[in-house]
């Protein structure tokens, strides 16, 4: 079973707000995440593929 992370983590790991992290996943652009209960929980698998997406993104960006 993955580990789980709530959005102050997420947000803690980005190095932003818990705010930020709730506008990104409003606007579609966060992690996915999944509600359990009344909390937002994010797999640390789905966190790290969306870290490494946006490196890609940068990387590809950069070289364009």
């Amino acid at each position: 079973m993955p580990d789980y992370l709530t959005t102050a983590e997420v947000a803690e790991l980005c190095r932003t707000s818990s705010e930020t992290i709730r506008y990104w996943r409003h606007v579609g652009k966060g992690p996915i995440s999944i509600k359990a209960g009344r909390r937002r929980l994010y797999a640390a698998e789905d966190v790290k593929t969306w870290l490494e997406g946006l490196r890609a993104e940068a990387a590809e960006a950069r070289t364009a």
